[in-house]
């Protein structure tokens, strides 16, 4: 059994990506932007960070967020991608795994649009997929895609929310509600952690939420 923990410290990252939502202002995300050491800006979310007087190490996207104020400042870091097909998320992951970075954490993917904050959260299982070891962290807790059979740090209390990617025979070891095979996301919200440590069974692939 793999034991993991869930790159839950802010020197488990190789880069992070900071995404055009809501800016964090939770401590952990702001630790995990301070203490990273590669930042790449989805474009839009460059002009925030450029407004707080930060420069990122790369700008990435098709430019249609980037406003005209910093386009010009930012004309030596920022790498226009046209593709239409993906989000600048998913853009800023592909301009990181072409350079060999795997171990990301994806901040601001939150906020704004729910349908834009839906779609994020969902990418991350194709991030894994590619053989990346991602992590979204929001200010509320960690987004972690997960196949298989996998156990995690946790602390007793802690609220956990699964949600399901088509695997099956789930089975959980640290939770106050068992889990079962179900195929609605909602049924795996709202459980709770009962030890310091969390396993989850399956075979397939799954998405775990822990809350600060």
């Amino acid at each position: 059994m793999e034991t993991i923990d869930d790159m839950k410290t802010t020197s488990d990252f190789d880069a992070v990506v900071l995404a055009n939502g809501d800016f964090p202002t939770h401590a952990t995300p702001l630790a995990v932007l301070h203490n990273a050491p590669y930042v790449v800006c989805c474009d839009g979310a460059a002009n925030e960070y450029l407004s707080r007087g930060f420069r990122p190490d790369a700008i990435v996207g098709d430019g249609d967020s980037l406003s005209v104020e910093y386009r010009a400042a930012a004309a030596g870091f920022f790498h226009p991608v046209a593709d239409q097909e993906t989000n600048d998320q998913t853009k800023a992951i592909a301009f990181l795994r072409q350079r060999g970075v795997r171990r990301i954490a994806i901040l601001g993917a939150t906020g704004k649009r729910e349908d834009h904050t839906l779609g994020n959260i969902s990418l991350l299982i194709d991030y894994m997929q590619q053989g990346l070891e991602v992590a979204m962290v929001t200010d509320y807790g960690i987004f972690t895609p997960a196949c298989g059979t996998r156990t995690f740090a946790s602390h007793p209390g802690q609220q956990v929310s699964l949600f399901n990617f088509g695997a099956t025979g789930l089975r959980s070891e640290g939770l106050v509600y068992p889990l079962s095979d179900f195929d609605r996301w909602w049924q795996g919200t709202l459980n709770e952690s009962t030890q310091t440590q969390l396993t989850i069974c399956a075979t397939g692939y799954y998405l775990l939420f822990q809350a600060h």
